[in-house]
C-alpha cells in the first residue's frame, strides 16, 4: 500500500532541487508506487519563520511542480521563473514513469491548480455538507482548463466510505479514491490500540466493503 507524501515547497532553487531529488529517489526505491501529495500551508507563520513571501505562495507551488516534473524526466533541466531560477542540472536516479502529483486545498485557487496542473485532488476533510460543492467546483474548473478528458484522481475523506451505498454515491459524484481510518487522527499522546485490533478493523473493512464492490 502506498501512502501519499505530503510536501509543500518553501525553499531556494538549490534546496528545491535537493528536495525533488529525495522525491524521485523515493519513487525509484518504491518501484514507482509513490504518489506525491502537494499542498500550500494556510498559516502565515510558516512563511514568516522561513523568510518566504506569503503573497507568492501560489506561484511558488506552480513553479515547484514544473521543476519536479522537469527534473524527474531525466537529462539536464533548467528553469527560469519568477520565484526560482535553476541552471541546467541533472538528478539521478529518476523513476521510469512520471510521479503522480495530487494537489490539496479547498479554495478556488487550490481547486483550479489541481485542475490545471495536478494528476488529482486531495480532499482535506471538514464539514460533509461542503463536499458536493467542492466536487462541483473542481469539475467546473477542469472543464474550464480543458483537462476534463485526462486521467484524474479524486481522493476524499467521507463517512460515506464506511457503507456500500455511501461508496457508490461518492463514485457517482466523481470520487475515485477514499481515505479511511479507524482512529481519530488528532488525538494527542501515544497510540495504545494493540496491533491485532488495528488489523481487525482493516479485515472487517475489507470483508464488508472492499470485497463487495
Amino acid at each position: 500500500m502506498t501512502e501519499p507524501l505530503f510536501y509543500a515547497p518553501l525553499a531556494t532553487a538549490a534546496e528545491e532541487a535537493g528536495y525533488h531529488s529525495m522525491v524521485t529517489s523515493t519513487a525509484v526505491l518504491t518501484g514507482g508506487r509513490l504518489v506525491l501529495g502537494a499542498g500550500i500551508s494556510p498559516w502565515r507563520e510558516d512563511y514568516e519563520v522561513l523568510g518566504v513571501e506569503w503573497a507568492s505562495r501560489g506561484r511558488r507551488m506552480d513553479e515547484s511542480i514544473a521543476i519536479l516534473r522537469g527534473l524527474a524526466a531525466g537529462g539536464y533541466f533548467e528553469y527560469h521563473g519568477t520565484v526560482f531560477d535553476l541552471p541546467p542540472v541533472k538528478i539521478a536516479p529518476v523513476p521510469a514513469e512520471p510521479i503522480p502529483v495530487l494537489i490539496g486545498g479547498h479554495s478556488d485557487a487550490a481547486l483550479r491548480r489541481a485542475a490545471r496542473l495536478g494528476d488529482g485532488w486531495l480532499h482535506g476533510g471538514g464539514d460533509p455538507a461542503d463536499l458536493p460543492g467542492l466536487l462541483e467546483r473542481l469539475a467546473r474548473f477542469r472543464a474550464e482548463e480543458g483537462t476534463e478528458g485526462r486521467p484524474f484522481e479524486v481522493h476524499v475523506i467521507s463517512a460515506g466510505a464506511y457503507t456500500l451505498d455511501g461508496v457508490r454515491r461518492l463514485e457517482d459524484q466523481g470520487v475515485t479514491d477514499l481515505i479511511v481510518g479507524f482512529r481519530w487522527p488528532y488525538v494527542t499522546g501515544p497510540d495504545t490500540e494493540p496491533l491485532d485490533d488495528k488489523l481487525t478493523h482493516l479485515r472487517r473493512y475489507a470483508d464488508t466493503i472492499l470485497t463487495r464492490l
